[in-house]
């Protein structure tokens, strides 16, 4: 999600949830994204997506960003999405896992434990590096 400032479009990134990401700032920052699941379309898993991480519909007009491989491989097709959306109003979707590791004991973590509002230049050194041509990508979208 992008918004129109003053100063310069701002993009919305959300940080992940868990025991993994926590005490991470710069370079652990992402778009909303996720699986796409069997016979639905990359569009309505964007939509999805971004609903079960921030809590909110993406409704508008999605523009599309293309596709980057993440650091691990996996391929991820972007949109973006002019809004304004709260920060402090994201309600994520939890996920389980062993915790603390080999302790037979399970917890639930939110997916996203939070979002925040971005220029471009620092937006560029809190998303995960794989994911910065994005960044690239929308601003050319807004020019």
């Amino acid at each position: 999600m992008f918004r129109r400032r003053a100063g310069g479009p701002e993009l919305l990134l959300v940080h992940f949830g868990g025991p993994y990401w926590r005490g991470k700032d710069a370079g652990a920052w992402s778009i909303p994204k996720g699986l796409v699941e069997q016979d639905e379309s990359a569009e309505a898993a964007a939509r999805r997506e971004f609903e079960e991480e921030l809590g909110s519909a993406a409704i508008g007009p999605l523009l599309p960003l293309g596709t980057i491989k993440q650091k691990g491989g996996k391929l991820v097709e972007a949109f973006a999405i002019e809004g304004d959306l709260d920060p402090d109003s994201i309600r994520s979707n939890p996920f389980t896992i062993e915790w603390p590791p080999r302790s037979g004991q399970m917890a639930r973590f939110p997916e996203v434990d939070r979002a925040r509002w971005f220029g471009l230049d620092e937006a560029r050194a809190m998303i995960l590096p794989s994911q910065a041509p994005l960044i690239d990508r929308i601003e050319a979208l807004l020019e």
